[in-house]
């Protein structure tokens, strides 16, 4: 579809637009910043729990998992 992203793991896909791919790679990007900071604006680990649901997640996992779907994102997009 012209000015959608595909996105999937090879056994489905969805197909997002142009737009709202920029749009979540632009979030994923900030949410990286907010995890790797330091100073009042890092999201506390409780925030981290909270974000993925509850489940016993490690910072540095979830940390990884979301600049790993910034860079895809951003590969998608450009």
């Amino acid at each position: 579809m012209p000015g959608s992203t595909t996105l999937g793991p090879g056994h489905g896909v969805d197909a997002v637009e142009h737009l709202d791919a920029l749009r979540m790679m632009s979030l994923m990007k900030e949410l990286s910043r907010l995890l790797t900071g330091t100073g009042p604006d890092r999201i506390t680990d409780a925030q981290v729990a909270a974000l993925c649901g509850g489940e016993a997640v490690r910072r540095e996992d979830f940390t990884d998992w979301v600049a790993r779907v910034a860079r895809d994102l951003e590969k998608a997009t450009a």
